[in-house]
C-alpha cells in the first residue's frame, strides 16, 4: 500500500482542524485537492476515515486508532527533520501545548514573546480546554495544570506560586445583595457558575483553616471562561469565584470587592508538564531549557 509522508500529513491535519477547507489552507493547497488525497487513502487503505457531511467532519472509531498510531511515528520524522535543521543553526519545529486558560495567558504574556523572537522559526500551538487531557494520546508535547494535578510519572517545570481563588462581586451587584458573610449565604445569592468541558459543573471549595466547605451555587449563568466570569462579575451579573491574579488589579481598582477572604483556599501554582519517558523533539528541548532559564530569573509576585 503506498501511502506516504504526504497523505499521512493531510489526514492528520485534516483530523486535528476536524474541517477540509481550514487543513487546506494550514498546508497550503486547495480543498479540492486535499479531498482528493483523502479519497484516494481511503480507497488505498480500503476503510472510511472519516464521517462527512455538508457541515461537519469527524473521525470514524477506524480513523481514531489510526490517528493515534501514526501520531508517534510522525512526530520522530518531523524531529528528525528539525534537528537537521538544527544542525544549520536553525531549530524550527512546533510544539504542541494543552492548557488551561490561566496557564495560556502566562506563557503568551510573559515568557513566548521573547522565546519566539530568538527562535523565529518555532511555531508553538496552544489548545485551551478545561479537561485534564492525555497530553501523549492526544499529541501534545506538553500540558498546562495544576502541578497538584499532574501525574507523578510526568516531569513539571513550576512556573508560578501558590493560587488562592477568591469570590468577588461588583460594588453595583453589592449595592443591592447583603454581603455574604458564610459560605452557606451564597445559596441566597446570584452566582456565576464554571463549567468544564466535560459538562461537569465545578463546586466552590471553600477552606477557613481546617474547615472545608463544599458550595453548589446557583445563579443566571454558567461559562467555561474565567476570563468570562471575571467580566460577568464587573457587569454587576453575580459573584464569580475564580483565581485572585485575575481579579488583582479589578480590587485594587475598586471595580470588584472581594467577598468571604478568610474562606479563601490556596491551590498549588501552575506548571508545565511532560513525559519522562518519551524522547523529546529538539524544538521542545529547546523550549524547556527556556523556560527553565526564565523560571530561574523570574520574581513572582
Amino acid at each position: 500500500m503506498k501511502i506516504g509522508f504526504t497523505e499521512l500529513t493531510a489526514f492528520k491535519t485534516i483530523a486535528e482542524h476536524q474541517s477540509f477547507s481550514v487543513a487546506a489552507r494550514v498546508l497550503g493547497v486547495s480543498a479540492s485537492a486535499l479531498s482528493h488525497t483523502l479519497k484516494n487513502m481511503e480507497e488505498t487503505l480500503n476503510v472510511r476515515l472519516f464521517n462527512r457531511t455538508t457541515r461537519s467532519v469527524s473521525l470514524t472509531e477506524a480513523g481514531e486508532q489510526f490517528l493515534k498510531r501514526i501520531i508517534p511515528s510522525m512526530a520522530d520524522i518531523e524531529d528528525a527533520v528539525n534537528e537537521l535543521a538544527t544542525s544549520q543553526n536553525r531549530p524550527s519545529g512546533t510544539i504542541r501545548i494543552s492548557s488551561a486558560e490561566t496557564g495560556a495567558v502566562l506563557l503568551i504574556r510573559d515568557f513566548l514573546p521573547g522565546f519566539l523572537e530568538k527562535y523565529p522559526d518555532i511555531h508553538v500551538e496552544i489548545v485551551v480546554d478545561t479537561r485534564f487531557v492525555d497530553i501523549v494520546a492526544d499529541g501534545f508535547d506538553a500540558g498546562m495544570r495544576l502541578h497538584s494535578d499532574v501525574q507523578r510519572d510526568m516531569v513539571a517545570i513550576k512556573l508560578s506560586p501558590d493560587i488562592q481563588f477568591v469570590a468577588v462581586a461588583s460594588p453595583e451587584y453589592l449595592s443591592l445583595h447583603t454581603p455574604p458573610a458564610v459560605p452557606q449565604d451564597l445559596h441566597n445569592h446570584r452566582c456565576i457558575r464554571f463549567q468544564f468541558n466535560s459538562g461537569t459543573r465545578y463546586l466552590w471549595e471553600m477552606t477557613n483553616n481546617d474547615v472545608n466547605v463544599t458550595i453548589d451555587v446557583n445563579g443566571p449563568m454558567t461559562l467555561g471562561n474565567t476570563n468570562l466570569m471575571v467580566e460577568a462579575a464587573l457587569a454587576g451579573i453575580g459573584i464569580a469565584w475564580v483565581p485572585e491574579p485575575q481579579v488583582r488589579d479589578h480590587i485594587a481598582n475598586g471595580r470588584l470587592i472581594r467577598l468571604l477572604a478568610e474562606w479563601s483556599p490556596t491551590m498549588s501554582g501552575l506548571c508545565l508538564y511532560y513525559s519522562a519517558n518519551r524522547h523529546p523533539p529538539t524544538a521542545f528541548r529547546i523550549f524547556t531549557q527556556a523556560l527553565r532559564e526564565w523560571v530561574g530569573q523570574t520574581v513572582f509576585e
